[in-house]
């Protein structure tokens, strides 16, 4: 099985700039060893289950939760069963695509 999460996750307490705060969600992640691509909107990250995946935005709320009053949270995901390495599997194939035209 294979949980596709894209979640964003920020303090609005905070003021206009919260790089500070998303960068201490992803220096947790890289403390764990969880691969993840963080894009301008978000984070993408894959898991085996959708309880990792949960426990996972589970940590990120944890390291802003001592200090922010409120926290904004987005999150989706793709569940597939029989499959792994999506992560990578559908950019390659969209970039496979665009290299045939």
């Amino acid at each position: 099985m294979s949980a596709l999460v894209e979640f964003a996750m920020f303090p609005t307490d905070k003021g206009e700039s919260v790089s500070a705060y998303v960068s201490r969600i992803m220096k947790a992640f890289d403390e764990k060893g969880v691969e993840y691509q963080l894009t301008p909107m978000g984070t993408i990250f894959e898991c085996d289950t959708v309880e990792e995946a949960t426990k996972l935005i589970d940590l990120a709320y944890s390291v802003l939760e001592p200090d922010c009053n409120r926290v904004y949270t987005t999150i989706k995901m793709d569940i597939r069963k029989g499959r792994s390495g999506r992560m990578k599997q559908k950019i390659e194939s969209i970039q496979r695509r665009l290299s045939e035209s």
